[in-house]
């Protein structure tokens, strides 16, 4: 079960970070985390990938405060997606055709949606940025959407700040991203060990019947 987790937390990344090349060279505007990354990559000179890992581990030490715990998953996300990343940026090419970059966008959405199930369902730990908001939620007792939308506003607005790029396909991953993983995570969701759902079974049998 381990060696299923890890094979699809490690696939789950390394298409996370193909599918914000195909973004970036569809160039027709990115997600808000990555609006920022690309501004802050324009102005240190750094390519987009150091600075997505450098910006993970910036937010993993905002994790102490929140007493969040990283896990195998969350190291393997601070490393990976930015390394993919640069990877796919060598690998994909330019597109100055509309079609192209339409249909790039599309398979961007589309990729990064599986990669997120993949990732998430492997049960190995949040991504930097996922941990940041549960445990600002969790912190603050503000729901996770609230969290999610107020942290998403701040980095949208610094990387257009910076110089990122926002457009259509902000609007469309916005749009899309969550029904998306929701309507994939069940496909991709490792089951729990047969020893803990055995645990589990057991002890419901323990729990003495009250006489009606």
């Amino acid at each position: 079960m381990m060696t299923r987790r890890l094979t699809q937390l490690f696939i789950g990344l390394a298409l996370y970070g193909f599918s914000l090349a195909m973004f970036i060279r569809a160039a027709l505007g990115l997600d808000p985390w990555d609006v920022f990354h690309q501004g802050l990559a324009g102005k240190v000179g750094w390519s987009i990938g150091m600075v997505v890992v450098v910006v993970s581990f910036l937010v993993l030490l905002l994790w102490i405060p929140l007493r969040q715990r990283p896990g195998i998953g969350t190291l393997s996300n601070a490393v990976l997606v930015g390394v993919f990343a640069d990877v796919g940026l060598l690998l994909i090419p330019e597109f100055s055709h509309l079609g192209g970059q339409i249909a790039l966008l599309v398979g961007a959405v589309l990729l990064n949606g599986i990669a997120s199930a993949c990732y998430i369902g492997a049960r190995l730990g949040p991504g930097p940025r996922d941990g940041l908001m549960t445990g600002l939620a969790r912190r603050t007792g503000w729901s996770v959407r609230l969290s999610r939308t107020g942290i998403e506003i701040v980095v949208l607005a610094a990387g257009w700040l910076l110089g990122g790029s926002i457009g259509v396909g902000t609007v469309v991953y916005a749009l899309a991203i969550g029904p998306l993983v929701q309507l994939l995570l069940p496909k991709f969701m490792v089951p729990e060990p047969p020893a803990v759902a055995l645990a589990t079974a057991d002890d419901k049998e323990q729990v003495p019947v009250q006489a009606a």
